[in-house]
């Protein structure tokens, strides 16, 4: 059995694994970000952010979420910023445990570059609504890859309010929380 959403508890036991198996008794201490640095320079960076926009209005987002879903076809090719979106849909999620299919999770953009967009909603059977948008930029092992996360994506999220039209639909200029 597993416990669902409990990313952050793997995460912590997956990087104590592999900082174990990095660390044998009587060696050099070797680091986390000594691991990642080494990662990062045979297979290249995954830059990430996600923004939220919580206690949003409702009908606002999910009159956004309704409008890219509509024009997912017509965003499939397009050219947005200098980025070809190479694949424009609306989501779903197979558990690979027990096999519960999960239908309608969010609005995937896929870059022809191999970067992404992707919102979800949620939130929506209270008061406010919060909006997710992942950022996702790879940089391969030739590249930059020791740059603030920010300054690698800020052309990426240019993009995303472009083909969300974010603003427009709930009023904000800004996030509420960017991690």
């Amino acid at each position: 059995d597993h416990v669902r959403e409990k990313d952050g508890l793997w995460a912590v036991l997956a990087w104590l694994q592999i900082l174990a198996s990095h660390n044998a008794p009587e060696s050099p201490l070797v680091t986390v970000e000594a691991i990642v640095k080494t990662h990062w320079a045979t297979y290249g960076r995954n830059y990430y952010c996600r923004y939220d926009y919580e206690g949003v209005d409702k009908p606002g987002a999910v009159a956004m979420m309704d409008a890219m879903t509509a024009a997912t076809a017509s965003n499939t090719g397009r050219v947005v910023g200098g980025y070809t979106v190479a694949t424009a849909d609306v989501f779903g999620y197979t558990d690979p445990v027990d096999g519960s299919v999960s239908l309608n999770q969010g609005i995937r953009f896929l870059m022809a570059d191999g970067s992404r967009v992707i919102f979800r909603l949620s939130g929506t059977a209270g008061s406010g609504a919060t909006v997710r948008m992942y950022l996702e930029k790879y940089t391969p092992p030739s590249g930059k890859l020791h740059e603030v996360c920010a300054n690698v994506i800020g052309d990426l999220v240019a993009v995303a309010f472009e083909l969300s039209q974010i603003v427009k639909f709930t009023g904000r200029e800004k996030p509420t929380v960017i991690t």
